[in-house]
């Protein structure tokens, strides 16, 4: 770490002070795997025996606090190896830099890795490439906030609405959103927000669960957690579908019985069916007051999404943990072809483009109910339903946080959820950082 100079100016008596500047010195990454298979935790009609993963990076500098950036993309087992690989390509973008300057201006970084003109032929803005910038972008925002000494929903909520809209990037976006549409949404949400901060404090962001629901699980496990999840606090349960209709008729009813009639059950077909398939699937389905179908088909089927929105009417379509990029949630909210959009903290590229999700979701009136079904998803994702609350929709109405009680152990700042709420955590950071320990026994090997 050296020290500048900062210019001072002119007249006598004038006292400079040194400003310590610190580079990044590495960017390590860890191939992370929990053998979740053997107990199907995670199971789906598309997703039978998922292992769940995390390509994990760590961003080093050399500054006497010895702070480190912690960031990653969530895998389901083989193939989180190409994702390391993705993210080890970005390392020459760092390594050397400034860091100071870097974070200064994260709205910056994100369009400088986005648009890299070899690494965009990859995507673009899309895939292997895409999530590995979200990556090293959210392990950049994971050292900002611990910089500050804040826990990332309140560095962002510390933003002015210029400063956030500097975050985004609005190219492609300006028929459905503009920086000055951007900017009133922003404003509008300012009034009433420390009021807002101390209700998210006092009383928790809403989560539902689907720790009920996977679909390797047999009839009496199904039950006995429908039933448990009830019992704290939980108002919605999601149970996976999409493998047999007269299945899924048949743990609906289960779950009915053991959830009581005031509890909402979601239910969600990880992309299994056709667009006529969706329709007469959910159809059967709704009489069991279903609360909304995720992901009915191909994640990329704008119009076959809203062909099933229309045709499943008044069960509402949620998707989101799929979508690539910026553009294809605008094209879905443009089409009406959600009526719950559901952003994932490691799918796109990083926090900036989350806020352009959430941003647009103002913009068309729609409510955001993240998707947090994976390792370390909890963690990271609470952070943007927060900020939302606070600097965007200013409310937590007909929204939550998706809850799975799985591999949270492993996180240095863990979810506190209670009472079926998320409460606020208040240690520095993404939460994204991961115990050395739990890394180190569940680094994968090949050789072994």
């Amino acid at each position: 770490m050296s020290t500048v100079w900062p210019p001072s100016p002119s007249g006598a008596g004038v006292i400079r002070r040194k400003v310590p500047v610190s580079r990044f010195v590495a960017l390590r990454t860890d191939d992370v795997r929990f053998p979740t298979s053997t107990s199907l935790d995670g199971s789906d009609a598309m997703n039978p025996d998922p292992d769940y993963s995390a390509a994990y990076v760590e961003l080093h500098t050399d500054a006497d606090d010895g702070l480190v950036g912690h960031g990653f993309v969530f895998t389901i087992g083989r193939g989180t190896d190409v994702q390391v690989a993705a993210i080890e390509s970005l390392r020459d973008h760092l390594v050397g830099r400034e860091v100071e300057a870097l974070l200064a201006d994260l709205g910056g970084l994100w369009r400088e890795l986005v648009h890299d003109s070899q690494l965009r032929w990859l995507g673009p803005e899309k895939g292997i490439m895409h999530m590995a910038v979200g990556a090293v972008v959210n392990a950049c925002w994971d050292l900002r906030a611990k910089r500050h000494g804040r826990p990332l929903w309140q560095e962002l909520a510390a933003l002015s609405p210029e400063e956030v809209v500097d975050l985004v990037d609005f190219r492609y976006l300006t028929d459905a959103l503009t920086r000055e549409q951007a900017l009133d949404i922003l404003e509008r949400a300012k009034p009433g927000r420390a009021a807002r901060e101390a209700r998210l404090l006092r009383d928790g962001y809403p989560a539902y669960t689907t720790t009920p629901g996977w679909l390797g699980y047999d009839d009496e496990k199904l039950e006995r957690l429908c039933r448990e999840a009830v019992a704290d606090g939980f108002e919605q349960v999601k149970l996976k579908v999409g493998a047999d209709l007269a299945e899924d008729v048949r743990r609906l009813g289960i779950a009915r019985e053991a959830c009581g009639p005031d509890v909402r059950i979601a239910v969600d077909a990880n992309q299994r069916w056709d667009v006529d398939e969706a329709i007469a699937w959910v159809r059967e389905l709704a009489p069991y007051d279903v609360a909304w179908i995720e992901e009915p088909t191909n994640p990329d089927d704008v119009l076959g999404h809203a062909r099933i929105a229309e045709g499943v009417a008044p069960v509402p379509v949620a998707t989101g943990e799929h979508l690539a990029n910026r553009v294809l949630a605008k094209q879905f909210l443009q089409a009406g072809a959600l009526q719950v959009l559901q952003i994932d903290a490691s799918r796109v590229a990083g926090v900036n483009e989350n806020i352009a999700l959430l941003l647009l979701a103002a913009r068309f009136g729609v409510r955001v109910c993240p998707h947090a079904g994976g390792v370390g998803l909890c963690e990271m994702v609470q952070h943007l339903s927060m900020f939302d609350f606070l600097a965007v929709s200013g409310t937590m109405d007909g929204r939550m946080i998706e809850y799975v009680d799985h591999l949270h152990e492993h996180f240095v700042t863990p979810v506190d959820v209670r009472g079926g709420r998320y409460h606020p955590p208040t240690v520095p950071g993404s939460g994204a950082e991961m115990l050395p320990a739990s890394i180190e026994k569940y680094r994968y090997r090949s050789d072994e």
